[in-house]
């Protein structure tokens, strides 16, 4: 078992920890995270209820190898991320994150997060439950896990090459963290 793989049985849910390397500065990480989220979060759907949470439609995507890169299973989801949030001295932005599967929820995992930047590094840190039950769990540590984490670096990967694209274009913009 990989050592940030951390399942509760009495809860159902595996731990999923998952960083990146990203070279952005905190405006950008914010710009992108912020107001900047559809370009690495697709179409923006209502809200799903009163919460603070914005909404959208996502394929998310797991490569087979990264010698393969297109060969990739992808799964509609919907995504929520919250507002900004950045520590007092703005060295590090965070927002929470959940994700589920648009259809045929019962055979796909549920995860509940946060995502954030601190300089040099994107992180994905939350719990997700794995479908199936205790079967589902014992099934995570043999090998779910290691395709909840292709995935969460996937989506990291895609909201870096957002951060290098805002910065290829001069797009800035300020934090719209709290």
């Amino acid at each position: 078992m990989p050592p940030d793989h951390d399942a509760d049985a009495s809860s159902g849910t595996s731990r999923l920890q998952v960083a990146l390397a990203v070279d952005a500065d905190a405006d950008r990480a914010a710009s992108v995270l912020g107001e900047g989220r559809p370009a690495w979060l697709g179409e923006r759907l209502p809200a799903a209820d009163d919460r603070d949470m914005d909404r959208f439609l996502i394929d998310l995507e797991l490569r087979v190898s990264d010698r393969a890169p297109r060969v990739a299973f992808r799964k509609a989801a919907y995504v929520e991320v919250g507002p900004l949030a950045s520590d007092p001295g703005g060295e590090a932005i965070s927002l929470p994150i959940s994700w589920r599967a648009a259809g045929m929820t019962p055979l796909f995992p549920v995860f509940a997060g946060r995502l954030s930047w601190g300089p040099g590094e994107l992180r994905l840190d939350g719990y997700y439950a794995p479908p199936g039950g205790s079967v589902g769990l014992m099934a995570d540590r043999l090998v779910m896990n290691a395709a909840a984490r292709a995935t969460g670096r996937r989506l990291l990967e895609r909201i870096a090459e957002s951060m290098r694209t805002s910065a290829a274009g001069g797009a800035g913009g300020g934090r719209g963290a709290s």
